[in-house]
């Protein structure tokens, strides 16, 4: 799961190096760290003219920009639906 935020893509400017591009669909382009593979945003002008989808976890900080809907859900695994429900834990569940 990841979370994305939308902007319009000429909000974007990339201070610092230059990311990867990835066409991952005859229209999708991903962007990513060329050092560490981290994804960083994603665009289509076919599907989404103008808009950058930027992964919300790559901010300094993340929960600035609050989620506020789920959104692609049309393929979503049928256990995602109650994922909430499961068990949480601060770092990894206890071991046996």
């Amino acid at each position: 799961m990841v979370g994305w935020t939308m902007y319009p893509a000429n909000a974007l400017t990339v201070t610092q190096g230059t990311p990867k591009v990835y066409s991952s669909s005859a229209d999708g382009r991903r962007h990513f760290c060329p050092d560490c593979g981290t994804g960083l945003f994603y665009v289509n002008e076919k599907f989404l003219p103008g808009i950058v989808d930027i992964q919300s976890a790559t901010y300094d900080d993340p929960s600035a920009v609050p989620a506020q809907a789920h959104i692609q859900v049309a393929e979503r695994i049928s256990w995602m639906e109650r994922v909430h429900e499961l068990p949480a834990f601060d770092r990894f569940p206890p071991m046996p």
